[in-house]
């Protein structure tokens, strides 16, 4: 994937190396939330099944970021300019929302599943346990934690960062 963008190489690492999360934990969140689609979006609310009346969620971009959360992020890393289509900027939020979780939680930031839960829910959420009996979550982020692993072994063949 780096070698194809190596400004995604140095945005991961950038993000990094300013909040701590590794590149491989980046990666499998933005692979989960968008398959790396700059302008993914949640599907559409119904009436009768046929008729859209709207988005699911506000949540946009690479990270699929909810307007409020990433209000926060640019008010408070003073980016008002950021964009949740620029891969660069998403992978600075993943890095600042990883240090927010980590703060709030104490979950490390090389902890994929754990990370990934609380990306879903919340910091609070996850304080609260508000992913516990949601077993299709519970799975997605055992698929974010295999994905990260299968990324940092990746990254280990080519002298790439790995997960400690």
């Amino acid at each position: 994937m780096f070698e194809q963008r190596e400004n995604w190489r140095e945005a991961t690492a950038r993000s990094r190396e300013r909040w701590g999360v590794p590149e491989p934990v980046q990666l499998a969140i933005l692979h989960q939330e968008s398959r790396f689609r700059p302008t993914a979006r949640p599907g559409w609310r119904t009436v009768l099944w046929i008729i859209p009346v709207g988005r699911l969620s506000s949540a946009y971009g690479f990270g699929q970021v909810k307007d409020g959360t990433w209000q926060d992020y640019q008010k408070k890393t003073k980016n008002p300019r950021a964009k949740r289509t620029s891969f660069a900027d998403v992978a600075d939020f993943i890095g600042w929302y990883g240090e927010v979780i980590h703060r709030i939680t104490d979950v490390e930031k090389s902890d994929a599943y754990h990370l990934y839960l609380a990306y879903h829910e919340g910091p609070s959420g996850f304080a609260r346990g508000s992913y516990a009996d949601k077993e299709w979550l519970l799975g997605v982020a055992r698929k974010v934690e295999a994905r990260a692993g299968l990324y940092a072994a990746q990254f280990a063949t080519c002298g790439g960062p790995t997960l400690p």
